[in-house]
């Protein structure tokens, strides 16, 4: 198991396949992009596949997530969804995504074995939208999302980030949209996770400014902390359901204590948490030849020292050393 001086028992897995992305979110990245990684430092797909087999069959992760950059950029993404699906026990496994890609890769995704995916829409005005990515590729998205659904690729979750001055108005629209189309609405607050470490704490829409903006139109039952469990987002019922809308409120309302996952980077590197400052080499052992047995090792000790919390609620926390992109969502 990967269990922390805390008590913490981490189930979940987050993969980030790629840090390179076909979007430009100004909350994410510079417009010009970032120094992608060079195509030897990323792990292999039989690298990849080796090292969730680990986490699942030796260290009880039971959930996968594929995350990027952007995952549908890696190549032989279906083949290593098709191999992570053949493993016993067989994790749950989602992907998280701009949608950009789905209208192609929906039907074969499911097909190898895929479970549900995370789409990130942060607007449904397509010139917003736009200004939020620096790519006019908003109907794509939306393509995306249906052919997610039509693909039994469900409950199909939105994610969306709301900006001042850009979209913060947009919150009840959105959640009326993802009711009329069966989708699963989350706003996340956002995080300090930009390249360029613009973010800043005063003037950021929080948690509270979306549930009033929501509560304008709907009325929202809170689903509570068991429900809840380990999961990051509050949900609420939607004009008492069956719809629910959910807010990942990671600045102002901290979930640390109850953090279940384990992040591998796509050079292969551990991160205990997002905002993690340090990293453990799994890359290296794999190319040295190190059994199966020695990465465990390697993994457990990494989570042994995993910190208490991000501290995201006190204004003088330290940015992450790499960018949202690199890390995985």
């Amino acid at each position: 198991m990967l269990i922390d001086t805390y008590g913490r028992q981490a189930t979940d897995l987050r993969v980030s396949l790629t840090d390179r992305c076909n979007l430009r979110c100004t909350y994410c990245m510079p417009e010009e992009g970032l120094k992608w990684l060079a195509k030897p430092d990323l792990l292999t797909d039989n690298e990849i596949v080796r090292l969730i087999d680990i986490a699942v069959t030796t260290l009880g992760i039971e959930e996968v997530r594929f995350t990027g950059g952007e995952p549908l950029l890696r190549p032989g993404l279906v083949g290593i969804v098709e191999q992570v699906a053949a493993l016993a026990p067989r994790p749950q496994m989602s992907l998280t995504t701009n949608g950009i890609g789905l209208k192609r890769t929906a039907k074969a995704l499911k097909a190898a074995g895929l479970d549900r995916v995370n789409v990130s829409l942060d607007t449904l005005r397509p010139d917003v939208f736009k200004t939020l990515t620096r790519r006019d590729r908003h109907q794509d998205v939306l393509d995306g999302l249906h052919a997610a659904r039509e693909a039994g690729l469900t409950p199909v979750k939105v994610n969306s980030v709301l900006m001042p001055g850009l979209n913060e108005d947009e919150a009840p629209n959105l959640l009326a949209w993802a009711v009329e189309h069966d989708y699963e609405l989350r706003f996340i607050e956002q995080m300090p996770l930009d390249a360029q470490h613009g973010w800043k704490r005063d003037g950021m829409i929080t948690a509270g400014d979306i549930l009033t903006s929501l509560r304008t139109r709907f009325e929202l039952t809170e689903e509570g902390s068991r429900a809840r469990g380990s999961a990051p987002a509050e949900r609420w019922l939607v004009d008492s359901g069956p719809h629910r809308v959910g807010v990942i409120a990671s600045v102002t309302r901290p979930f640390c204590a109850a953090c279940d996952r384990t992040r591998l980077t796509a050079d292969g590197q551990i991160r205990t948490c997002l905002f993690a400052r340090e990293e453990s080499d799994l890359r290296a052992a794999l190319r040295a030849g190190a059994p199966d047995e020695e990465i465990a090792r390697i993994w457990r000790e990494a989570m042994w020292g995993k910190k208490a919390g991000a501290g995201l609620d006190d204004s003088t926390f330290v940015q992450p050393d790499r960018p949202m992109s690199a890390i995985g969502g």
